[in-house]
């Protein structure tokens, strides 16, 4: 899966005018209108990639790749709502415990404190672990429904994220987006590791992508096993 997900971004005759057309994208996103065609191409190659084509998209009709990054931006912006509703549960939870473990007179407000801020932040810490390990496979559904309720489809979504492929794609997106994004954003000052960057993106896009749809193969449907 690996060796698949570095030589997809290079399959194709059109793979030098994408890489360029998306650098260039990348390096306009501070415009903010770009931003949102990359986040298209983004969806675009989940929804390639989850309906088995093996070449990569081109930026082609550029009114559905925004549409695609405006409805991908929503989604985004839906996670992190939920995030912050976390974040505040578990601080009225800390503070309320506070509250309660002061009232008994021979009780040790500081070290009760202490363990109720320890295990917020576990609980913190481990929600937004598990939230970032969901959502590439929320994002996954909508690609692959081109549909932004099937992120929303709990049953498909928990389908494909609770399997051994997904998992494995999952630890190899988590890798690769951090060497190779670490690299490239070191080549950045040279200008080239822009266009490095946007390879990146493609790499870890694929490899959530593909490792979601082998895990709904494995999960029910009697997929064969996929090579990694």
């Amino acid at each position: 899966m690996l060796s698949d997900a570095l030589r997809y971004p290079l399959e194709g005759d059109g793979w030098l005018r994408t890489i360029l057309v998306g650098g260039l994208l990348t390096i306009l996103s501070v415009l903010v209108l770009p931003w949102f065609f990359l986040q298209g191409y983004y969806v675009r190659v989940l929804h390639g990639v989850t309906n088995d084509d093996p070449m990569p998209p081109k930026f082609t009709d550029w009114v559905d790749l925004l549409v695609d990054g405006l409805k991908l931006f929503v989604l985004n912006i839906l996670v992190t709502a939920v995030l912050v509703l976390i974040q505040v549960a578990v601080a009225v939870a800390m503070g309320t415990g506070s509250t309660f473990a002061e009232t008994p007179p021979a009780a040790d407000p500081g070290a009760a404190g202490g363990v109720l801020g320890a295990v917020g932040l576990v609980v913190f810490f481990g929600a937004i672990l598990v939230i970032g390990y969901v959502v590439p496979a929320m994002l996954a559904n909508f690609g692959r429904e081109d549909s932004l309720t099937a992120a929303f489809d709990v049953s498909t979504v928990l389908s494909g994220a609770l399997t051994r492929e997904y998992l494995i794609a999952w630890v190899l997106a988590v890798v690769v987006g951090l060497v190779l994004g670490f690299v490239a954003t070191l080549l950045s000052l040279l200008i080239v590791g822009i266009f490095g960057l946007f390879y990146v993106q493609i790499v870890t896009y694929y490899l959530f992508g593909r490792g979601f749809a082998a895990g709904l193969e494995a999960d029910g449907s009697g997929g064969e096993a996929v090579t990694y």
